[in-house]
């Protein structure tokens, strides 16, 4: 459950901040959807033979929903967004566009519930031990990348992936824009133990939930308003507030950065910037058509 709302969660590009800062790979991610979410959802619950055909279509169905019906808006956005005047786009600009990125994950997640409640309805106790045992190991790699070295290393770790998502809509930067951007990269919020906590406490209520459903069994319609209240209950960070203060903060600062990288590119940058969204532009417009026909 919890990979599938990733990858549309990482698909979505409204909100410039979290765009230009995630992984460039979602372009081609979202260009083959179905195959991924198949096989990234494969990965973490092992389906058996039977449970295989309704994933996949399922997941071909929710797909098709999300191209015909939510593409349009993004292409609007991305058209806006080549149209603007970069140099007076703001933080709270971006911080606006964020917050309707994060209604279409809203909307994304109560179009996604009845299938996901299918899902959740279907595990065995070994497919939830099998996420269990990935999510665990996905915590290693984590715990490997983001929580060795001193501060100044995770600092240097977290510019150079920042900068390479950079390098992928500017293209090169100067040696005076990169160290501005690496005094702003620095500027933002770092606390490793507390991201890797939320991701547990995240993790924690899911399996719990998953465990909760599986023995219960309870109706479809009921385990849709289960799933739709853990999902609205992790965004929130399940209310701690301290959670909440340092996601709000890294968002303020990721937006602040961003607008720099928008008000310090050069022309040349900017094209660059405008075709790498034409790209996306074009994918788009050919999924709907291809989900028109």
């Amino acid at each position: 459950m919890r990979p599938f709302l990733i990858l549309f969660k990482r698909l979505l590009i409204a909100g410039l901040a979290t765009a230009l800062l995630a992984c460039s790979a979602a372009r081609i991610g979202y260009n083959n959807g179905e195959t991924i979410s198949y096989w990234w959802l494969n990965s973490y619950v092992d389906f058996e033979s039977e449970q295989k055909p309704w994933v996949k279509s399922h997941i071909d169905e929710l797909f098709a929903w999300h191209r015909k019906t939510q593409l349009q808006q993004y292409v609007k956005l991305i058209s806006r967004l080549q149209r603007a005047d970069y140099s007076t786009i703001t933080k709270a600009d971006l911080l606006a566009d964020y917050q309707e990125g994060r209604k279409s994950v809203n909307t994304i997640v109560d179009r996604a519930a009845p299938e996901l409640a299918d899902l959740a309805l279907s595990l065995t106790p070994e497919q939830i031990d099998n996420i269990d045992k990935k999510l665990d190991k996905n915590n290693d790699k984590f715990r490997k990348d983001y929580l060795r070295g001193s501060v100044q290393d995770r600092q240097e770790f977290r510019y150079k992936r920042m900068m390479k998502q950079a390098e992928y809509w500017f293209g090169n930067f100067s040696h005076e824009q990169e160290q501005r951007l690496r005094a702003l990269s620095d500027a933002r919020p770092l606390n490793n133990e507390l991201v890797m906590a939320d991701r547990l406490l995240r993790q924690q209520k899911m399996i719990e939930l998953l465990k909760k459903i599986q023995a219960q069994k309870p109706s479809k319609e009921t385990t849709e308003q289960m799933i739709r209240q853990y999902i609205a209950a992790a965004m929130d960070h399940f209310g701690n507030q301290q959670y909440r203060t340092f996601f709000d903060q890294s968002d303020e600062a990721n937006a602040a950065l961003v607008a720099e990288m928008l008000h310090m590119a050069t022309p040349e940058q900017r094209r660059h910037f405008i075709n790498t969204l034409q790209d996306w532009v074009s994918d788009f417009n050919r999924l709907m058509a291809k989900a028109d026909s």
